[in-house]
């Protein structure tokens, strides 16, 4: 791999980052609704299958008192 000189790093540097394409703010609002929503219906999908196990073992160490 060929060694470049730290001046000649930063304008490769400078020239990907004219590359990069970035989201609009509507993009990133959009998705960032989209996270919290799988979050929440994951939190509570997991919350009732916790609860769903938590009253199985109760009920099967009720049998073994």
């Amino acid at each position: 791999m060929a060694r470049v000189s730290p001046g000649e790093f930063v304008n490769q540097v400078r020239a990907e980052t004219k590359k990069v394409v970035w989201p609009t703010r509507r993009e990133t609002v959009m998705t960032a609704i989209m996270v919290v929503i799988m979050a929440a219906l994951l939190g509570i999908f997991f919350f009732g299958i916790d609860a769903a196990f938590g009253r199985i073992v109760k009920f099967l160490l009720s049998l073994a008192a």
